[in-house]
């Protein structure tokens, strides 16, 4: 896996790339994190799990609880929802320019604040399939809770360490769930969307 991080006025941005990894994967992993969470980062991830779940293989709107001690020491009890593209800003938006897209939005550190629904900012994570197999670039964007360089960094760490983390088990994760054919149980979303930026929309999920 390569990575490089920048920084500029609306975040902090991951550019990678990979080999082995697909973007059919990528898709499956994210209706599918409760398999492998922990197998994502295995340092600073715990158990995930879905206060509000994905529905009929749509995953726009669910709602995880992912808890997790950053780089920084801070153990964080995260909410985080599937943001539907038209509910996130036109200038946040204009980050996408790969051909699947994933846009969450980070709701707060508790059930109060998951069922307030304002989001403190983003994780923009985009994707698309090349010759050896995927490249991507994943975005942090502090809204109602700004983000300094500082804090990007950390997060950018964080980040790098779970796409890195793919090439270990998402392949054989993937393989291994293939004979659950029950899609209540393995269920998957194509998360390829038609248009880039602001004009992005997803060809096969309901939004």
């Amino acid at each position: 896996m390569e990575a490089a991080v920048s920084h500029d006025a609306l975040g902090t941005h991951v550019d990678w790339k990979h080999d082995g990894v697909t973007p059919r994967m990528i898709d499956w992993f994210w209706i599918n994190m409760e398999k492998g969470f922990m197998l994502w980062h295995p340092e600073q991830h715990e158990a995930l799990e879905w206060p509000v779940p994905p529905t009929d293989g749509n995953p726009l709107g669910a709602i995880h609880n992912a808890p997790q001690t950053w780089n920084d020491g801070r153990r964080q009890n995260l909410y985080i929802r599937f943001e539907r593209l038209a509910d996130v800003a036109p200038e946040i938006r204009d980050v996408i320019v790969y051909q699947h897209v994933i846009v969450t939005a980070g709701l707060g550190f508790d059930e109060e604040e998951m069922r307030r629904g304002e989001p403190m900012g983003y994780r923009i994570h985009q994707w698309e399939g090349t010759d050896y197999g995927v490249v991507g670039k994943s975005s942090g964007i502090g809204t109602r809770r700004k983000e300094t360089v500082e804090q990007g960094k950390v997060w950018a760490a964080h980040a790098i360490q779970e796409v890195r983390n793919w090439a270990v088990f998402l392949p054989q994760l993937y393989a291994l769930y293939r004979v659950v054919t029950d899609p209540r149980r393995n269920p998957y979303a194509d998360l390829s969307v038609e248009g880039r930026g602001r004009n992005a929309r997803y060809r096969y999920i309901s939004q």
